[in-house]
């Protein structure tokens, strides 16, 4: 048990430390915005999921209905249902463990299970419940030091996108089939072409569609498959 810990926490370091300062970012975002630095820790455990949390911040400070928050939430969230059809969340045996991981999977857990492929459901929880408490205790701090710092500070924001670099070098090195990058990255430039207020849900689709197709006709995969 105590290896498969070792083992999770050593999978999920790197990602998790890409995670503290996008958490002591949205803290300073809370606290600047006019929030109680103790709303921090609520978004971070009721929502938990970075891009809408920030999202979130902006629909409450505008007045947004619950109605249009929850469809903006289904939206921006959408890709998850994508996620849950290959997340190794059967190695968890237990109920709860299961309840917990369908609950805490996000992008940077999706991600290093996709790369490191967890041998155990420990192994699986350890990555997730690392990655919650990177994100979840830099917003705190963050949060704190949003009463003491002064406002306008800028460029923490860019964390998100370097962890997304990140986390598409790591699978990518576990998978070295070029054609899956670019027939995201063309699918993604497609969509934003056609239909920009609602490109990552129809791209993801598409792809996720595409990536069906492949499955189905392996002489197709084969076709189009390109190493590196």
């Amino acid at each position: 048990m105590i290896d498969e810990i070792r083992g999770g926490v050593r999978d999920s370091w790197a990602v998790a430390l890409g995670l503290i300062p996008l958490g002591l970012a949205f803290g300073l975002l809370m606290t600047q915005v006019g929030f109680a630095w103790w709303w921090t820790p609520i978004f971070s455990v009721l929502i938990y999921a970075g891009s809408m949390e920030y999202l979130a911040v902006s629909l409450i400070t505008a007045g947004v209905g619950p109605v249009s928050a929850a469809v903006t939430g289904l939206m921006v969230n959408f890709r998850h249902i994508f996620y849950g059809l290959t997340f190794p969340r059967h190695l968890v045996s237990s109920g709860a463990g299961r309840a917990y991981s369908t609950y805490a999977l996000t992008d940077e857990s999706y991600a290093i299970a996709s790369a490191r492929r967890p041998s155990s459901g420990i192994h699986v929880l350890t990555i997730q419940v690392f990655c919650q408490l990177m994100w979840v205790i830099p917003g705190i701090v963050g949060a704190l030091a949003g009463l003491v710092v002064p406002s306008g500070i800028q460029g923490m924001e860019f964390a998100l996108v370097a962890l997304f670099v990140v986390l598409a070098w790591e699978t990518f090195r576990n998978n070295r089939d070029l054609s899956l990058i670019l027939l995201a990255g063309g699918l993604a430039v497609l969509v934003g072409l056609v239909a920009p207020d609602q490109l990552l849900m129809i791209a993801l689709s598409a792809y996720f569609l595409a990536l069906i197709g492949r499955y189905l006709c392996p002489g197709l995969d084969r076709a189009l498959e390109w190493r590196v």
